[in-house]
């Protein structure tokens, strides 16, 4: 067997490098290796975002993963933040996080990932996901090749039908960004077959996705 679908996400929001707001471990300690409390709201949010009550994702190309992955904490690479990300996640649906890879190894977890079966998320550091990327699909023309430094809301969706790596054929983003006050999210699909367009967002009230801001494991 092999993976039918890659998802890969980066870390929720780290620390700003001016220092103006803290990481804090789970617990509330401070800690700048973890995230911030926005952070940590995001993954609680991707808990129902990856695993809705009622069976409905809010895109068509989401799929509740069977198996996570998260970079392992190293020497040059000590953020706690990817494994962090996909904490409640993994809890709730009581799966253990595949740390087997630290940040400069892509190129065996991408293999890895391959062979695993079924839906696969990984949760990774954003400078070295369009790596993954072109290793997934075997190409550095089908990804975008830079993963933007405040982007913390997408998800590219590698569909892998059958077949050997060569054989993926679509990436898509999911892109969601916070309308405040109002509590809305814009929700836009990029699909992309090595340059294709951009599809125009729509909008959607977030009280239809279960409250998955404000729910941790709802």
């Amino acid at each position: 067997m092999a993976a039918t679908k890659i998802m890969i996400i980066r870390h929720a929001e780290r620390p700003p490098d001016d220092g103006s707001i803290d990481g804090v471990s789970q617990s509330g300690v401070k800690d700048p290796k973890d995230l911030i409390v926005r952070g940590w709201q995001r993954a609680g949010a991707l808990v129902r975002f990856f695993a809705p009550a009622d069976g409905h994702f809010i895109n068509v190309q989401l799929a509740t993963p069977d198996t996570i992955f998260a970079s392992q904490v190293a020497h040059h690479s000590p953020s706690l933040r990817p494994q962090h990300t996909v904490m409640l996640l993994a809890d709730f649906l009581h799966k253990s996080i595949v740390q087997t890879h630290i940040k400069g190894e892509e190129s065996a977890l991408a293999s890895e990932a391959v062979a695993a079966n079924g839906t696969v998320l990984i949760s990774w550091e954003h400078e070295a996901i369009p790596e993954l990327g072109n290793l997934i699909t075997g190409n550095n023309t089908t990804c975008p090749q830079k993963w933007h430094g405040s982007r913390f809301d997408l998800v590219w969706v590698f569909n892998r039908p059958s077949g050997p790596l060569c054989k993926f054929r679509n990436c898509f983003f999911l892109v969601i960004v916070p309308k405040s006050p109002r509590r809305e999210f814009k929700l836009g699909i990029a699909c992309v077959y090595g340059g294709g367009s951009i599809a125009a967002p729509n909008v959607f009230s977030v009280d239809r996705f279960a409250g998955f801001l404000r729910h941790a494991r709802g």
